[in-house]
């Protein structure tokens, strides 16, 4: 498929159109720990019920991210992005009417099946639609839209509770949903497949992608460094602040809250300014390579400091990670735009799995170690040094695979 760019204006039309559906997105991801007292006590759930109830999302999620991408290079963002949500409003609707905790599962299941297209569908779109040097800023105001929808889902739901109920709540997204999915059907532009006729000749398959020297390179960073990143900011903050640090509950998610407030603006400083870092001549895959082990120190100053690092050193530290997003982008712009697609869902399937694997493993590392007779505190010291170890082994595979590659993302 052959680039198109659009005119600034239609751009920040499709930007906002998208960023609307991302919102819902991220604020359906956040929503259940804010619900959470609620849920358990109306539907009498363990812990165990609440981490599948949350994770169920994340299962839909990641189960579409391959067929995703073969869906979004033959048919475009804008029917694919529609028709998911779809299910999306259907998922919605049936959490809000849910009477037992199957119920809640399946439909928070079947919302992560309708919410998987809101990043993917917008990044192909913009890999077509926006120039090259304005890929990593489309990428990280996205994420920022991702960090306004997580904090969206905590005071204001909180606030909300009380006088309509959580089940309200959920009718009011499903129809935001609907509104998105009108706004999607009138403003997003058609898929203009050039090579249509010839799709299954020139378009490249999955395994270009999983072939692919510089992907390659950025598979234990998009799983494991990325991934824990993710898991650090969505849960494992939150309980080292009580555990370790001692704060209260309320002092807790407060800390949660100005964390994803700070990371909003960050985002939109970070996307801001990388097409003008580039301008100058550092290039994004430079960025990274530096600016990495700069996040691996705060994460060590983390574990060094223990029980007197609260949320401002979370904070920096992923203030310091950002530079990880990076890579996303990076690994579209590898690939001819055919094969957009199919390069950014398997990227973000990484990341999803990922995260998977590192919110339970630094949770079974905690508890295995005060098994063997350690202190709470050791034990999530010891469970992020794991981590700070992953991470330097990810980053020294990716810069001994990469220094040959793509020098000039």
């Amino acid at each position: 498929m052959e680039k198109n760019i659009l005119p600034i204006k239609r751009a920040v039309l499709i930007f906002f159109v998208f960023a609307c559906g991302y919102f819902i997105s991220a604020l359906l991801r956040a929503i259940t720990a804010t619900l959470s007292p609620f849920l358990t006590s109306e539907f009498n759930l363990t812990a165990g019920d609440l981490g599948l109830l949350a994770g169920g999302y994340f299962l839909g999620f990641a189960s579409m991210q391959i067929p995703l991408g073969f869906l979004l290079d033959k048919h475009g963002p804008k029917k694919i992005v529609s028709s998911f949500l779809l299910i999306a409003i259907i998922g919605t609707v049936a959490f809000a009417l849910a009477q037992n905790f199957a119920g809640l599962l399946l439909s928070r299941i079947l919302i992560g099946v309708g919410v998987s297209a809101c990043l993917m569908g917008p990044l192909t779109g913009y890999r077509i639609w926006f120039a090259d040097e304005y890929q990593q800023r489309a990428n990280a105001w996205m994420l920022m839209v991702l960090s306004m929808g997580f904090v969206f889902s905590t005071l204001p739901v909180q606030i909300l509770l009380p006088t309509i109920g959580w089940r309200w709540i959920f009718g009011g997204i499903a129809l935001l949903i609907f509104i998105v999915i009108a706004l999607t059907i009138f403003f997003i532009p058609s898929w203009d497949n050039k090579i249509n006729n010839n799709h299954k000749k020139n378009s490249g398959s999955l395994t270009d992608v999983w072939k692919n020297k510089f992907f390659r390179s950025t598979i234990p960073l998009g799983l494991f460094n990325y991934g824990g990143m993710v898991a650090i900011q969505t849960l494992w903050a939150g309980p080292w602040m009580v555990r370790v640090a001692g704060y209260s509950p309320l002092e807790s998610a407060t800390g949660l809250f100005w964390i994803n407030t700070t990371m909003l603006f960050a985002f939109f400083a970070f996307g801001y300014i990388l097409p003008k870092i580039t301008k100058i001549g550092i290039k994004s895959m430079r960025l990274m390579k530096i600016g990495l082990p700069i996040s691996y120190l705060s994460l060590l100053a983390i574990i060094i400091l223990g029980e007197n690092a609260g949320a401002i050193h979370f904070t920096i530290y992923l203030l310091t990670s950002i530079v990880l997003t990076l890579t996303q982008p990076a690994v579209a712009l590898s690939f001819p735009t055919s094969l957009a697609g199919k390069s950014l869902t398997s990227f973000n399937l990484l990341i999803f799995v990922g995260t998977f694997i590192m919110q339970w493993g630094i949770g079974l590392i905690i508890d295995l170690s005060q098994y063997f007779g350690k202190s709470e505190i050791q034990s999530f010291k010891i469970s992020l040094f794991v981590y700070f170890l992953i991470c330097i082994v990810c980053y020294l595979y990716f810069i001994y695979n990469s220094k040959d590659l793509n020098e000039n993302k």
